[in-house]
């Protein structure tokens, strides 16, 4: 008996939490913040999957082709651990908010996809194995793609420092709930670019991740303003 209401029980606040995870999934924040959450999960499959195959499949890069698929994820991670590092700092004395972070992340990754866009051969997303010889609208250069990386990285950290920072701000009271639907989102929508990566050209998919990261920067800014609003009033910001 003991062990059938311990099931009931964990059965039951299963469900409370998903009854709480859907109602805040439709408030007005949080549904403003899924754009932004949307485009990490785009941008994540971008740079730990097919960025790296870009470059393992550019033929001009020579014999280190491969090799700098590896030299790329080192510098993706040295973006994330400094970018996680300062504004991790940063964010505890920081008097302008969260969108000065966020705005110079969307800025890192437009340079980083035009440069990219320059460096990358258009179709070496969807390369065969033994790679592919076409020219991109620049010389392709290692170094460039080098540096991209490390933007990539940097960029990512940027968004999700102060993605997790206003979450935790927002619901303090329903973080578990708040993160859950930060991961499922962010999840789906990283799904779904690892299944137009195959098929869609190397400029389609970086239109596609311009499109979202200029909207979820938009609604970002959207809630950070109304959550400083309130804070200036005095009065505790809660969504529901």
């Amino acid at each position: 008996m003991e062990v059938n209401e311990s099931a009931q029980n964990n059965l039951t606040k299963a469900v409370d939490a998903f009854k709480k995870s859907f109602k805040l999934c439709v408030t007005k924040e949080m549904l403003l913040l899924s754009i932004t959450t949307a485009y990490t999960g785009l941008e994540l499959t971008f740079f730990s999957g097919v960025y790296g195959t870009c470059i393992g499949a550019i033929n001009k890069f020579g014999a280190e082709e491969k090799s700098l698929i590896g030299l790329s994820g080192i510098f993706i991670g040295i973006g994330e651990i400094l970018g996680g590092s300062l504004f991790g700092l940063l964010s505890k004395n920081n008097r302008f908010g969260r969108n000065p972070v966020v705005l110079l992340g969307i800025l890192v990754h437009f340079i980083a996809f035009y440069l990219i866009f320059l460096n990358m051969p258009g179709d070496a997303p969807i390369a065969p194995v033994k790679g592919t010889d076409s020219s991109a609208y620049i010389k392709s250069s290692k170094e460039v793609a080098i540096l991209c990386s490390f933007l990539l990285g940097l960029g990512d950290s940027c968004f999700n420092t102060q993605l997790l920072s206003i979450l935790g701000f927002l619901y303090s009271e329903d973080s578990a709930p708040a993160f859950a639907i930060f991961k499922f989102v962010q999840s789906i929508c990283a799904a779904v670019a690892f299944f137009y990566s195959n098929y869609l050209l190397l400029h389609w998919q970086l239109l596609v991740m311009v499109i979202f990261g200029f909207f979820g920067t938009l609604s970002f800014f959207t809630v950070e303003w109304e959550a400083a609003a309130f804070v200036a009033r005095g009065s505790d910001y809660r969504s529901i």
